[in-house]
């Protein structure tokens, strides 16, 4: 008899954001391979406050009222906050209009959840996607540097190597934003693997894959849609492609369907002083620094086996 593969225990943390909320709904529709223990947030898209409002906005809207949402750090390690609100409007999630969460977020700081969870965890039981800044990962890292030895993964959707930047000419948001971070979990010894925009920027999202998660029927779909609508309008414009990037739903398909994704091992450093290049990400695809890898870099995607999957998961919701 063949062994039934365990679910992938999970946190999310993350800058809700409409990229982060289709991931979150992805998770939320793949309960067979995906145990979500707890959401957490960070300031990012949006600031703090935003954030995980959104987040228990739109854990209500999937059906998952059951997880806690932890509220994270407001501002990053060493700098001044950077927001999107040009990208993804006032509230994070515009273009849906969705009732204000029935919930509270949990009274401990995300940052001290972390840290008590993943000490009190097996080594490997639990994976963190990131799909914002990491600076709530640093933070539980610089607090506890133990808890490395308990992470099995970290999947991050950030950076770029043969895309440059989106924030800056040469810097993605993500790592802009709290690049020190960034540096922090590099250099801490942790499995990383980035998802970076090499990877989102083939994975766009076209009129017709909009009106199929329109045609899904359920509350889901129709926010999907609406919410991708508004914020794709902002990367039309910039990139004149017949799609926008779908960035952080990448990171929870990959847990799905890795074969979906290519990459490899490679040196990654972050950029902390450059005058032109702060928060660039210094991928060495092609090996000539010498230095050792740490992390994993993807680079392709499948994109029409991802909107395959994303549809077909959105519609099992509510």
């Amino acid at each position: 008899m063949a062994k039934i593969p365990s679910r992938r225990k999970i946190i999310i943390d993350t800058d809700p954001g409409q990229d982060d909320s289709v991931a979150i709904l992805l998770a939320l529709a793949s309960p067979d391979e995906l145990d979500i223990r707890s959401v957490t947030t960070v300031a990012g898209n949006v600031p703090l406050w935003r954030t995980t409002e959104n987040a228990l906005k739109i854990l209500e809207l999937g059906g998952g009222t059951h997880i806690p949402v932890y509220a994270g750090s407001a501002r990053p390690l060493t700098r001044e906050p950077v927001t999107a609100e040009h990208v993804h409007g006032e509230t994070g999630i515009n273009g849906v209009n969705l009732p204000a969460p029935v919930r509270q977020p949990e009274a401990l700081n995300a940052v001290d959840f972390l840290v008590e969870t993943f000490r009190a965890s097996e080594p490997g039981d639990l994976t963190l996607c990131v799909l914002g800044p990491i600076t709530n990962i640093a933070s539980a890292i610089q607090k506890a540097p133990d808890i490395v030895a308990k992470i099995r993964e970290i999947i991050w959707m950030g950076g770029a190597y043969f895309e440059v930047g989106n924030i800056t000419p040469a810097a993605e948001f993500n790592v802009y934003v709290d690049p020190e971070a960034a540096d922090i979990v590099l250099k801490s010894g942790v499995k990383l693997t980035f998802i970076p925009l090499d990877v989102t920027h083939r994975a766009l999202c076209t009129h017709q894959h909009l009106k199929r998660f329109a045609a899904l029927g359920n509350k889901s779909g129709t926010a999907v849609s609406e919410m991708l609508q508004f914020s794709e309008r902002f990367d039309l414009a910039k990139y004149l492609w017949l799609g926008a990037p779908l960035h952080d739903p990448c990171v929870i398909a990959y847990l799905l369907k890795p074969d979906l994704f290519s990459g490899r091992q490679i040196n990654v450093s972050i950029e902390l002083k450059g005058e032109f290049t702060t928060g660039m990400t210094v991928a060495d695809w092609w090996g000539v620094s010498k230095r050792p890898a740490n992390a994993t870099f993807l680079r392709d995607i499948d994109a029409a086996g991802f909107y395959d999957l994303l549809i077909e998961r959105i519609g099992r919701l509510p």
